[in-house]
């Protein structure tokens, strides 16, 4: 009897790997139809905001005092503002590529056409729909931070003081703060009305990227202290943190403990208010 019950349970467990990984595959081939538009959203944004700020005003007379970040740039040490802004863009590329994969698509899938239905008929739970989603938006966040990389590091006219401190330590933030992305789109996703999806990114997402330690190191913000607090239950704080350690460890950065366990944190809340939003929306 506990044979055949076993014998159920690894056929099941096939069957939903299997089905978990053809949605993989059917989303994977959806974006390499779509690489183009994926690579121009990733980069143009970090592109124009370095190009403007480290490459432009620096070699405009008078530029440091007419630049509004010149005043940071002592905190990258002497790689200046390039050296601040490496992890920060990093992190941003992270956040809108998995917001983006999610929570858009969301928009569209929960409409009037209720294209969610078609997703969900696969033999699979649909918690595991919803994780499918998170994983498939972290590997886009994954790449976009490969993308934006090579561009926050080479554009900027004073050398960027990149170094990683421990591989291992990157990896895990890499991870992490992709899924959260991937987390935080489900979340959004699930929680607004299709219609209302546009706004969410004009009142929710340019604030917490503003204040999510993006152009600035965590450290900074010692003079504000109401706000050097207040900026802590914001995730990506965590994320801009996380990859300031291992790749510009000169900048003042949160101990790497604390930062790993705030990511898992952020991770497992907004996965499981993601979950518990997505079965809602499709069961209703």
């Amino acid at each position: 009897m506990n044979e055949a019950v076993d014998s159920g349970n690894d056929v099941r467990w096939v069957i939903y790997s299997r089905a978990f990984f053809g949605l993989m595959q059917r989303d994977m081939r959806v974006l390499s139809r779509e690489i183009v538009p994926f690579l121009i959203r990733v980069a143009m944004n970090p592109l124009l905001f370095l190009f403007v700020f480290t490459y432009v005003m620096p070699h405009m007379s008078g530029g440091a005092r007419m630049s509004p970040v010149a005043g940071l740039a002592a905190a990258g040490g002497s790689g200046g503002f390039g050296t601040v802004l490496l992890p920060g863009l990093m992190a941003v590329a992270i956040m809108f590529s998995g917001i983006a994969a999610v929570a858009l698509p969301l928009a569209q899938e929960f409409g009037v056409t209720r294209e969610i239905d078609d997703r969900v008929m696969c033999p699979l739970p649909i918690g595991a729909v919803a994780i499918e989603k998170i994983v498939f938006s972290g590997i886009q966040s994954l790449f976009a931070a490969a993308v934006v990389f090579p561009l926050a590091y080479y554009i900027p006219s004073t050398p960027v003081l990149a170094h990683v401190s421990s591989w291992w330590f990157l990896i895990a933030v890499l991870v992490l703060a992709s899924l959260l992305a991937g987390a935080l789109g489900l979340t959004i996703g699930t929680s607004v009305q299709p219609k209302q999806i546009g706004l969410i990114f004009g009142v929710v997402i340019v604030p917490i990227t503003f204040l999510g330690c993006v152009y600035y190191p965590w450290a900074a913000l010692q003079s504000i202290k109401w706000l050097q607090i207040g900026v802590l239950v914001n995730p990506i704080v965590y994320m801009s943190e996380g990859l300031r350690a291992a790749l510009t460890p000169t900048t003042g950065h949160m101990p790497e403990a604390m930062i790993l366990a705030m990511l898992v944190f952020f991770l497992a809340l907004l996965t499981w208010l993601g979950m518990r939003g997505f079965a809602s929306r499709v069961l209703s």
